[in-house]
């Protein structure tokens, strides 16, 4: 199998990133909860998509990119960690957001207007009209130019969660539940092909957020990740368990998402969003109320960032 450092990563992160347990959520759940702090992964506001970036940006400067496309929701943390990333690198990013939910020059798409990113709103449900436009602006701008799909989800970015996993194990303890939000799929892929790797009796839940098909995508970013690996693996639906916590939609606040938050801000201090990491760690909860964890049980919750989210009125 190869080694995942063997793929070409630029430097952007600081890691390992800590873990650390939630004592007070602990004694209120009745088992032990960690959080791992990768909203501490230090560009831009933290969040996952900086683990993906490193190996995405440094495939685009390999290929000689000059320009750098991604796109999401109108409010997408990872469009936002990307322009930051790629002005560091030097890459000129432009971002081709979905026209959906809050546009206003608030949260993230605020940080993008002081970075003075070019974002363009197309009016579209359907992420092939604007990868159609991605290809129409790098071919009118005559340079070389590189693509990033949603959330930096795609077999190469989910070697990213791989690396997360293998990091984990390097932490110096055994953990029997491994939790995270799932919005495109790459980060709790990376995870559970990580765990199968580096953690052996890690069960990974996967909080959907989303209605997209994650019981093909997420099994389908494992296989091929995987195959660059070249791990001889068996991939199985029971690799993942993933559970929905959409509520009323992508990117609007649920009763029980919000609750999450205000239990994590008022008993630790800690923040989550509305939009992924409220709605998964509600999902936890939800999970320990049903009894699914023993009081023995190690707990860890994977804090993917989002912190741009709160402050767009959400």
């Amino acid at each position: 199998m190869k080694n995942p450092d063997s793929f070409p990563a630029v430097s952007l992160g600081v890691f390992p990133t800590p873990v650390q347990k939630l004592e007070n959520i602990s004694k209120r759940l009745r088992t032990n909860v960690y959080i791992k702090r990768d909203d501490l992964t230090g560009l831009g506001l933290g969040g996952n998509k900086v683990r993906k970036l490193e190996l995405l940006l440094a495939d685009a400067l390999e290929k000689g990119a000059r320009v750098v496309f991604t796109t999401g929701g109108a409010q997408s943390n990872h469009a936002m960690l990307t322009a930051a990333a790629a002005n560091r690198l030097g890459l000129r990013p432009i971002l081709i957001l979905k026209k959906r939910g809050v546009t206003e020059r608030v949260g993230n798409r605020l940080l993008e207007d002081i970075m003075g990113t070019e974002v363009i709103l197309m009016d579209t449900d359907d992420y092939a009209d604007i990868y159609a436009e991605m290809d129409r602006i790098g071919r009118a701008l005559g340079v070389p130019y590189y693509k990033i799909p949603c959330g930096g989800s795609n077999a190469l970015g989910t070697l990213g969660y791989v690396k997360c996993a293998r990091e984990i194990a390097g932490q110096g303890m055994h953990f029997d539940h491994l939790i995270c939000a799932e919005g495109s799929g790459g980060t709790a892929a990376g995870l559970a092909l990580g765990a199968k790797l580096y953690l052996p009796g890690t069960k990974v839940y996967g909080m959907m957020v989303d209605t997209e098909p994650f019981d093909r995508i997420t099994p389908a970013l494992m296989r091929e990740a995987a195959q660059m690996l070249e791990a001889d693996l068996e991939i199985a639906a029971a690799d993942i368990e993933l559970i929905d916590v959409c509520g009323p939609g992508y990117a609007k606040p649920s009763e029980e998402g919000n609750g999450a938050m205000a239990m994590m801000a008022r008993e630790e201090g800690l923040f989550l969003d509305p939009v992924y990491t409220g709605k998964a760690f509600a999902g936890l909860i939800r999970l320990a109320e049903a009894g699914r964890f023993r009081g023995t049980d190690r707990v860890l919750f994977v804090h993917t960032g989002g912190a741009g989210g709160l402050f767009a009125g959400m």
